[in-house]
């Protein structure tokens, strides 16, 4: 009998994540047209009729969806933080992108870590070699880790979710680093969002690959240099006790 409870008990660990998994695949398939460009678009009118009459409820309901959409990790992030731009403005919807992209990207760092990152990190522990040598780096280096998985552009924000999870980094360092590291993608995304309206007015899309254009992917790179500097000084540090 204390077998199959333990048992139980472990399966509904994974019973969070297993729903995350199951609401992204029937997102991904039943709202791709409903959480797109072309869905703002074409009720960009009705949008900003419903937030001038319920600005404070537009709001709500905006950062409500939008966690949905990162816990979920359904299809339409990008889009989400256009529609806080065109609704909000650069400020405003920046503060609500960000706000909301946090508290949906804690929810599945729980469920992850609640039903595998546990698991994994009693793995890791008892491991030797290389995979010890890693384990042993990336806790040395946290907070710049995390950082620096945030500000790369090229990281999926999923997989920057899932890896701290993994990892069983502390749940106050996840937030902090995942607030702070998403601002400088999240205000140029939401900057563009801002400038919807003269878009939609000549008929074009917007131009989602600015985060590559120099001028703001520079920026962002020495943001992720400044992140591993601590790291550069503790190697070279270390390297200096390793001489004398």
């Amino acid at each position: 009998m204390t077998d199959k409870n333990s048992t139980g008990s472990a399966w509904l660990r994974f019973v969070p994540l297993i729903a995350i998994a199951l609401v992204a695949v029937i997102g991904a398939v039943t709202l791709r047209d409903y959480l797109s460009f072309d869905a703002l678009r074409d009720n960009r009118a009705a949008l900003i009729d419903f937030r001038d009459a319920h600005y404070p409820s537009t709001a709500v309901l905006f950062m409500l969806a939008y966690v949905v959409i990162v816990a979920f990790s359904l299809p339409g992030a990008t889009v989400a933080t256009l529609t806080g731009g065109f609704l909000f403005g650069t400020a405003l919807g920046a503060t609500f992108n960000v706000t909301a992209a946090t508290i949906g990207a804690t929810l599945i760092f729980l469920a992850a870590r609640m039903g595998l990152g546990e698991t994994l990190r009693a793995r890791m522990d008892a491991s030797e070699g290389l995979v010890s040598k890693i384990r042993k780096g990336l806790d040395e280096n946290q907070w710049s880790m995390l950082f620096l998985i945030r500000l790369v552009p090229a990281v999926p924000f999923f997989v920057a979710n899932l890896i701290p999870a993994f990892l069983a980094v502390p749940l106050h360092r996840f937030v902090i680093s995942t607030f702070f590291g998403i601002v400088p993608g999240a205000v140029v995304y939401t900057s563009v969002g801002a400038g919807l309206g003269a878009v939609f007015e000549r008929g074009g899309t917007p131009d989602l690959g600015i985060i590559f254009e120099p001028h703001i992917l520079l920026p962002i790179l020495g943001l992720c240099a400044l992140s591993l500097l601590p790291v550069g000084i503790k190697w070279a540090t270390g390297r200096k006790e390793v001489i004398k």
